[in-house]
């Protein structure tokens, strides 16, 4: 085992570590530290206003560990955003943050996004479909980096049960994860594959090294972000904890193969970066079209978004905001 390989293991935490939440108040406040939490989401109206209303209780006001809770959305056409404005989250369109630079809809876009209107320099994104909600998920993702100045970027990991109509399987869930990106760490970054869900929603970041990170528009956010830091910063900038168990809506198989796409076009641009050839930007999928002969195959060419927003530390009213010294 590499020096770097043991080092990811050695900040393999579990969830219990942080718990001491009054403890990690006092580190927040010696560090002179401001943590924002966003929700990237779409049509999340089943599980937002939960989700806020435990967090906010637990980690604003009872223990002021979190400084603000803002949801970036993506065009919801149900009622995430009224309900995520009700429980007192600030709420803003992605289309309207950056207006001059475009809009693009994907989770990626929303947390690069996101960056200009947080105010921390820790910055917390949580995914918004999560049924068993609890504390931990933010605190877990905090707890490293208040404790070590020498990490940067922290990965929740957690058994990822199946949800079916009537049950609830106890494992099965992170496939893009084991099919695809363990492998490919495997083979090319193996420091890599010894995160234990390198695609898991729920992370946390200093400022300082996300302003520096180009961030795919879509599926292949996470992805991009664990190679770039690799490159830039190293594997010692890694940390992951265990926050136990998470339950969130599944993903059918068509939409797995449009992240594995995703996921391989971001991965693929990395190596591209360092003498690689061009890539196809189009998914090839079989349908099913059902006629009274029976089903027919049809190829059906699905443009998956693969485009990269910039490092935003790159854009001159970025810079005016937070770093008026630049």
């Amino acid at each position: 085992m590499s020096a770097e390989q043991g080092a990811l293991l050695e900040r393999t935490y579990h969830h219990s570590r942080f718990a001491d939440k009054k403890r990690l108040v006092d580190l927040k406040k010696m560090k002179g530290a401001v943590i924002s939490l966003a929700f990237p989401t779409l049509n999340e109206e089943a599980t937002i206003g939960k989700e806020i209303l435990v967090i906010k209780t637990e980690l604003m006001d009872r223990f002021p560990l979190i400084d603000e809770i803002v949801v970036i959305d993506s065009g919801s056409e149900d009622r995430t955003c009224e309900i995520a404005a009700g429980f007192g989250a600030q709420v803003h369109q992605s289309r309207d943050i950056l207006k001059s630079r475009g809009t693009y809809r994907g989770k990626g876009e929303n947390l690069w996004k996101s960056l200009h209107v947080l105010r921390g320099n820790i910055i917390v994104w949580i995914d918004a479909d999560i049924h068993n909600i609890a504390p931990k998920f933010v605190y877990g993702l905090v707890g490293p980096l208040l404790e070590n100045d020498g990490i940067s970027y922290v990965k929740g990991f957690y058994e990822r049960p199946i949800r079916t109509r009537t049950t609830l399987s106890a494992s099965g869930g992170g496939r893009v994860t084991e099919i695809l990106v363990r492998p490919l760490f495997s083979l090319f970054y193996p420091e890599l594959a010894y995160l234990v869900q390198p695609l898991s929603g729920e992370y946390a970041g200093r400022r300082r090294v996300l302003e520096q990170l180009p961030f795919s528009v879509g599926y292949g956010v996470e992805t991009g972000h664990l190679i770039d830091i690799y490159h830039k910063f190293g594997v010692q900038a890694l940390a992951q904890v265990d926050l136990d168990r998470r339950v969130h809506r599944n993903q059918s198989v068509q939409s797995l193969s449009k992240m594995a796409f995703g996921i391989l076009t971001t991965f693929f641009n990395r190596l591209n970066m360092y003498g690689e050839d061009d890539l196809e930007t189009r998914l090839k999928e079989f349908h099913i079209a059902l006629s009274v002969q029976g089903g027919v195959h049809e190829p059906v060419l699905s443009q998956v978004p693969t485009l990269e927003r910039p490092p935003i530390i790159e854009l001159e009213e970025y810079r005016k905001k937070f770093h008026p010294d630049f």
